[in-house]
């Protein structure tokens, strides 16, 4: 029993280590991240444009006496931009409070 409580209380030492990694980026990881700031920038961009389609097209749904589906585009657009806009935040709770 006593080398299983000498392997417990190394495993314990070394995860009381591992406890307090921080995550670095790799060398070179620059251009990725660039990468992703301009796929965030078209995620934004496409964000708004699809808001602004769904605003012509809900007066243009008003003005004919159509079936109002441009609030359906507009709420996607708006979950579509949280989810992108906090995707950094998300992934940081997922991994990083695991």
């Amino acid at each position: 029993m006593s080398m299983l409580a000498a392997a417990v209380d190394g495993y314990t030492i070394y995860a009381q280590q591992i406890s307090n990694v921080t995550p670095e980026a790799p060398p070179g990881s620059e251009q990725i991240m660039k990468l992703v700031r301009w796929l965030m920038w078209f995620v934004l961009l496409m964000g708004i444009t699809g808001i602004i389609w769904a605003g012509g097209k809900f007066a243009w749904e008003r003005y004919n006496g159509g079936p109002l589906e441009s609030p359906k585009i507009v709420i996607g657009a708006l979950v579509g931009g949280i989810i992108a806009t906090s995707a950094g935040t998300i992934m940081n709770a997922v991994i990083l409070n695991s």
